[in-house]
């Protein structure tokens, strides 16, 4: 099969994904999940001691003695006893499970989640409320995705660039059988799919069998740029944020777009390229604490607190401003990115690819649904 043109190389990731899905529902068929005792972790001990409550019952009920009313009351006592007890230890050893931030923030979410929000309409900026689900969808797109508009129609994508030799060594470089590896088993196994509905513990199931088709597949993506119709679909999720009295306006809402992870995992790849070739050489400013690992809000205020103290030690004036740009990251320009990219000292192939990805990424048909 030929991946340097636009048609093998969207003949062979339609047969990859549609591989996957169909070995899933083969091994994988759906049943129906009875919800009874065995969820509740109902042990051995609980079910002897509640057939010995049953009898008892019987018993007392046949002979109408008082001393067997006596005992069963008292059987009834100690298994609810019992019942309470595993209950308190099996929610235990659920916490102490819980090790990771991930977990905890999810429980925390689970426990504190609000009634679920049946959105109808919005408030627009005029003060208008929008009268149908179509203007709805179309005020949550113009407010969190600037300068789009809604199609019923994929984005054609252009046509593939003639790769050269230099492009395909890099593509080497960057896709490796153990990079790809890698780059998979970084994901959590059971992170909601995209339009394809391909999880990550598909792919973790049949590296084996499936790497090496992935890395033709992602190399030959690199150097021409081809997107396919199926990777330009992206789910989007508004989810209500927290710590909101109403959710009537669509800045009450943030966005989840739901990328496929084959696409995702060529982005992981290309992001440890950066990281280890590029940005190795040319560092990012210290002072930049988004979008890197050990650097969150709590470290950019830290430093800012560590500052004002030590001027403060000093007997001396501190002034400071806050600025809060609005839509900061949504409203970047994609070339002011690629501009980066090239000051940071990346090949040309990489931005071409960036530039590719972005164009066919975000001139998509928006499919959104309500959580």
């Amino acid at each position: 099969m030929d991946l340097k043109s636009e048609a093998g190389l969207g003949l062979a990731i339609h047969w990859v994904q549609q591989a996957l899905i169909l070995v899933y529902e083969d091994n994988c068929p759906l049943r129906l999940v009875k919800m009874g005792r065995q969820s509740l972790k109902w042990m051995v001990e609980l079910e002897s001691l509640r057939r010995g409550v049953r009898l008892l019952f019987n018993k007392c009920r046949s002979d109408k003695n008082p001393h067997s009313l006596d005992l069963s009351r008292e059987a009834q006592w100690n298994y609810r006893k019992e019942v309470r007890k595993a209950s308190k230890n099996a929610w235990r050893t659920f916490c102490s499970y819980i090790d990771d931030l991930p977990r905890s923030a999810k429980l925390h979410r689970a426990l504190s989640k609000e009634p679920k929000i049946k959105l109808v309409s919005l408030v627009a900026p005029t003060g208008r409320r929008t009268q149908s689900k179509g203007e709805t969808l179309e005020l949550l797109l113009t407010t969190h995705f600037p300068n789009s508009g809604v199609t019923q129609e994929l984005a054609v994508p252009g046509a593939a660039l003639l790769a050269r030799h230099p492009d395909w060594r890099l593509a080497t470089r960057v896709v490796t059988f153990r990079r790809v590896e890698w780059a998979i088993d970084s994901f959590a196994p059971y992170k909601s799919p995209g339009m394809d509905g391909i999880f990550p513990a598909l792919l973790q199931q049949a590296q084996e069998v499936f790497i090496p088709y992935l890395v033709r597949i992602f190399r030959a993506y690199l150097v021409t740029g081809y997107v396919p119709a199926i990777w330009q679909q992206v789910k989007v999720v508004f989810i209500p944020k927290p710590s909101r009295n109403t959710c009537s306006r669509s800045r009450d809402y943030r966005p989840i777009s739901l990328t496929l992870f084959l696409l995702k995992t060529v982005e992981r790849l290309v992001d440890r390229y950066l990281r280890d070739k590029a940005l190795a050489i040319v560092p990012l400013h210290p002072n930049q604490h988004a979008y890197q690992a050990g650097k969150l809000v709590e470290t950019a205020l830290h430093q800012l607190v560590v500052h004002v103290e030590k001027v403060l030690d000093q007997q001396e004036i501190v002034l400071g401003a806050f600025i809060d740009i609005e839509g900061a990251f949504n409203n970047t320009c994609y070339d002011t990115m690629c501009d980066a990219v090239v000051r940071h000292g990346s090949e040309y192939t990489i931005v071409r690819w960036i530039k590719a990805t972005w164009r066919a990424a975000w001139l998509l048909r928006p499919l959104m649904k309500f959580l």
